[in-house]
C-alpha cells in the first residue's frame, strides 16, 4: 500500500513536469524512482507513513518536478544550453515602396525654358511642362496675342474665364478695354503691340497665383521677353509688378519707369481693375501718355 500510493505521488510530480515541458526530469525519475528502495529509506529515517506522505505531498505543492537520483549530478559541470526561441509566426511585412526623387520645377522650368530656341517652341515646352497643379483645372494654355517682336510688350496677371475658354489673353470685357486704351495712343495688337500673361493656365476661381507658382512660371516668361525682343514691358497689376520686379503695391508703382531683364519697365493698373474702379482711368490715361512719350523719344 505504501508503494502504491507514493507512486501515485511520483506520478503527480511526472505529470507536473510534463506540463511544465520538463521532460528531461520525468525520464529520470521514471528510471530513478523505486518504491521498495523507498520504503526501505523511509523505515530507516524513522519516518511513518503520513508523516512521509505529507511532506512528500508538501514538495509537489512546492512545484516540485524532479526526482533526486541516489548518485549525485555536478549541475556546474552540464553544458549550457540556452533556450531557443521559437520562430516568430508574424507574417514578413513587405519592405516600404522607394520614395521617388524629389524634382524641383523651379530648377526643371528653368531648363525647359532656356532650351527653347524661339516663341513655338516656347509654347510647346509650356504645354510640356508637368509641375504645375494649374494646367490641370484649365481647360486650355493661354500664351500671347499680337504682334512678335512689337516694340511695346504689356504683360498681364492671369487668364480669366473668357480667356481660358479662348486660348488668347485679354479677350474678355478687360480685353476690351485694354484695346480702346491702346488705340487711344494709335497703339493695337495688329501693329506694334505684344500681349501675355504671367500665368498660362487660369487659376481656380481667378485666385492669386501661389508662391510656387509663380517661381516656377517666371523662368517661361523672362525667356518669352527674352525671345519676344521689345522695345519696352508694361506690367498691368500687382502680380505682374511681382514677377517682373519682385515689389508689390501697384498704387504706389504705377507711373514710375523701372528696369527689369535690362529692359525698361513701366507699371501700370490692370484693365479690369479700372472697371471696378473708373475712377482711376485718369492715371492710367497719364501712364498711357507717358508710354506715347517714351516710344517717340527712342524712336
Amino acid at each position: 500500500m505504501l508503494g502504491q500510493d507514493i507512486l501515485g505521488l511520483g506520478v503527480k510530480i511526472a505529470n507536473r513536469g510534463i506540463a511544465t515541458g520538463s521532460e528531461q526530469a520525468v525520464r529520470r525519475m521514471a528510471f530513478t524512482f523505486d518504491p521498495e528502495r523507498f520504503s526501505v529509506g523511509l523505515m530507516e529515517s524513522r519516518l511513518d507513513y503520513w508523516s512521509a506522505r505529507a511532506l512528500l505531498e508538501w514538495q509537489v505543492e512546492l512545484g516540485a518536478t524532479d526526482a533526486v537520483g541516489d548518485a549525485p549530478v555536478d549541475r556546474y559541470a552540464l553544458e549550457d544550453r540556452k533556450p531557443t526561441a521559437a520562430p516568430s509566426k508574424r507574417p514578413t511585412m513587405p519592405e516600404p515602396p522607394v520614395k521617388p526623387k524629389e524634382v524641383d520645377p523651379v530648377a526643371v522650368a528653368k531648363v525647359m525654358a532656356e532650351k527653347a530656341g524661339d516663341l513655338v517652341a516656347l509654347e510647346q515646352a509650356l504645354a510640356a511642362f508637368e509641375h504645375c497643379d494649374l494646367k490641370r483645372g484649365a481647360r486650355n494654355l493661354v500664351f500671347a496675342d499680337g504682334q512678335p517682336g512689337a516694340r511695346v510688350m504689356i504683360i498681364g496677371e492671369a487668364p480669366g474665364r473668357d480667356e481660358d475658354m479662348q486660348g488668347k489673353p485679354f479677350v474678355g470685357r478687360a480685353g476690351q478695354l485694354l484695346d480702346k486704351m491702346l488705340a487711344a495712343t494709335d497703339l493695337s495688337r495688329e501693329d506694334g503691340v505684344y500681349v501675355t500673361n504671367v500665368l498660362p493656365w487660369r487659376p481656380p476661381q481667378n485666385r492669386d497665383p501661389l508662391p510656387l507658382e509663380l517661381a516656377m512660371l517666371t523662368p517661361f516668361l523672362e525667356r518669352h521677353v527674352a525671345l519676344a525682343k521689345p522695345d519696352v514691358l508694361v506690367v498691368m497689376g500687382n502680380i505682374s509688378a511681382q514677377a517682373v520686379l519682385g515689389k508689390r503695391g501697384i498704387t504706389r508703382l504705377r507711373g514710375q519707369w523701372d528696369r527689369a531683364w535690362g529692359i525698361p519697365v513701366l507699371p501700370m493698373f490692370h484693365p479690369a481693375y479700372l472697371l471696378r474702379q473708373p475712377q482711376a482711368k485718369r492715371q492710367a490715361w497719364a501712364d498711357l501718355l507717358e508710354l506715347k512719350a517714351h516710344l517717340s523719344v527712342v524712336n
